[in-house]
């Protein structure tokens, strides 16, 4: 009995002294800080019944992050095995009011050397009618600038987006820009520090043009008719905000984008 008893206790201590060198592999966790169009509906309570189909682009991310495509982006990832998205994006927020209300200080609170941070603001910055969210050009560049540094100080990587494109304006076929000054702003930002950049703005419109407006508007945006979804019995005309199959078409967006970094 004594003898079956130190086994056992030598096997569990080597169970213990083997798991200690042989510990679990860090997850990579990239953060995405941004706005209604990044966001993660599906976090919302009764979001089925509440907000379906309306999703951000980064409530699709996840799935690109299988381990065969990581190999993909190891200029980013390095040799990462696994892969966490932590969307932390938020409707209506500018870079200030994100900053102001604490929710970068919870990303930088959590971030770890070797995480992701990739930053899409601009369609709240430019409000200019909406003063308690509004960033002038100047401001802007600062927050993100703000986000920048204090990513670095933790030992990850910043990545700067240029807003994605609205379903508007349309003139002879082709999407054009609506976002003013900011798109050239956020690329100003990444080439003085310089850090990575995804010019989703042009990405977007692009491929946005190459499918057309009525496709586009039919298809990814949150603009049908009335009677399809509980959540809008009306119907909903939004030429901002994306149902799911826009969501996962930017999300591929990006996802490629990042394999170019």
């Amino acid at each position: 009995m004594m003898k079956n008893y130190k086994r056992l206790l030598v096997a569990f201590v080597s169970i213990l002294v083997l798991s200690a060198f042989n510990p679990k592999p860090k997850v990579t966790t990239i953060y995405l800080i941004g706005d209604s169009t990044v966001a993660d509906y599906s976090l919302e309570e009764n979001y089925q019944t509440k907000r379906f189909p309306l999703v951000g682009w980064g409530q699709m991310f996840q799935p690109f992050f299988q381990k065969d495509s990581l190999k993909q982006l190891t200029t980013i990832l390095g040799n990462a095995k696994e892969v966490k998205i932590d969307d932390r994006a938020k409707g209506g927020r500018s870079t200030r009011t994100f900053f102001q209300e604490g929710r970068w200080a919870e990303v930088y609170k959590s971030l770890q050397k070797g995480d992701i941070v990739m930053m899409q603001f601009g369609h709240n910055d430019a409000s200019v009618e909406k003063t308690e969210r509004y960033v002038d050009i100047q401001g802007y560049k600062e927050f993100l600038r703000l986000f920048i540094n204090q990513t670095r100080e933790k030992g990850a990587t910043p990545i700067v987006m240029t807003p994605v494109a609205r379903n508007y304006p349309w003139k002879d076929g082709k999407l054009t820009n609506v976002h003013g000054e900011y798109p050239q702003a956020a690329k100003d930002v990444a080439k003085e520090l310089n850090v990575k950049l995804i010019d989703l703005n042009e990405l977007s419109i692009a491929f946005f043009t190459s499918k057309g407006q009525e496709y586009v508007t039919k298809n990814y945006f949150m603009t049908f008719e009335a009677g399809l979804y509980e959540a809008y019995p009306n119907g909903q005309k939004d030429n901002t905000h994306f149902q799911t199959e826009g969501g996962k078409e930017v999300a591929k967006l990006v996802f490629n984008a990042m394999k170019k970094l």
